[in-house]
């Protein structure tokens, strides 16, 4: 039976070096890593998971909440955060908060099971989030921000980036404007309907509250939302999205009742891949959603190793990115 003492012989390096890498100890050279891990799999070592974890009082593993995998910015943030957490040695537990079942998440996180959690969806209310604050467990957020919550987040500048959208409608004499979105518990909707609504009024064309519409981030929402909008006399010129699932939904109700994007705009954000397709080609708010998953990676990597180290937010800018949904 293969032992990590062979492995230290055949890498030429101590015992020590080996538990290191096995366990990601932070701060080994890359070069030395690799020798360790050559090492391993041409002797075909395997770790006892078990083992180890009762030595290092680690788990290895990491466990990451989303809100739907159905949209597609889901399915970005989890590849990239994949991508980062296994070049670390580290595995991933996705556990799908939108399914409504709670129940292995919760597990995990009072059992320790998880060396810390990433979450891409919370809210003051979320059961996971309140778990884990309670296990003292380490926390990134992503593309969340819950007030009055100590831990290391990424973010966008969602303020900024829905005056943007605000500021380019009213330029292109775009005045008569509706707003979709989730409702306020969802920090991103939130922040990107408060930038887009307070610069409107600003610009001198405030948007009425029968032109805001705030349920959840579903495309049936959306292109229900959209039909409403249509059947009125007093028609909007111009739709925001609080991201391009919603806009998804609105552009296929467009379609649907053979509207133009001459006669509604539509601007979405999050600059999905899907948003360049040609069958949406979208105009929207781009956020660097990979980026902002290597990042918090990153951050969670450091909280593990370093508890208490100070609270870091990120913010990245956004830019509007514009295309043929916004086109006379």
């Amino acid at each position: 039976m293969v032992t990590s003492r062979d492995v230290a012989r055949v890498a030429g390096v101590s015992q020590a070096t080996v538990s290191r890498v096995m366990s990601s100890y932070p701060g080994l050279a890359p070069a030395t890593r690799a020798k360790v891990l050559e090492a391993m799999e041409t002797l075909g070592y395997v770790p006892h998971a078990g083992a180890q974890a009762m030595k290092t009082r680690r788990s290895n593993v990491i466990g990451v909440v989303v809100a739907d995998l159905t949209n597609p910015f889901y399915s970005e943030i989890l590849d990239e955060l994949t991508k980062e957490l296994d070049t670390a040695g580290m595995r991933v537990v996705v556990w799908n908060a939108g399914g409504g079942s709670h129940h292995d998440a919760l597990k995990a996180i009072r059992e320790r099971a998880v060396d810390g959690v990433v979450f891409t969806t919370a809210t003051e209310e979320s059961v996971e989030l309140e778990a884990a604050v309670q296990q003292r467990s380490p926390i990134v957020l992503i593309n969340r921000v819950v007030d009055g919550l100590d831990c290391d987040k990424v973010t966008s500048s969602n303020h900024s980036g829905g005056a943007a959208v605000a500021e380019y409608l009213v330029a292109h004499g775009r005045t008569r404007v509706a707003f979709i979105g989730a409702d306020d518990r969802a920090s991103t909707s939130r922040d990107r309907a408060k930038g887009f609504l307070a610069r409107m009024r600003e610009l001198g064309h405030p948007v009425h509250s029968r032109n805001q519409f705030h349920g959840d981030f579903s495309h049936e929402f959306s292109a229900t939302t959209m039909g409403t909008l249509l059947a009125r006399k007093n028609k909007p010129d111009a739709v925001f999205c609080a991201n391009d699932y919603l806009a998804f939904g609105a552009l296929d109700t467009l379609k649907t009742a053979n509207r133009t994007s001459s006669e509604c705009w539509v601007i979405g954000y999050d600059d999905i891949e899907m948003a360049s397709w040609s069958l949406f080609d979208l105009t929207t708010v781009r956020q660097p959603s990979r980026e902002m998953a290597r990042v918090g990676a990153q951050l969670l990597l450091q909280r593990i190793s370093t508890p208490d180290a100070p609270f870091r937010t990120v913010e990245f800018p956004c830019e509007l990115v514009i295309r043929g949904s916004t086109r006379d």
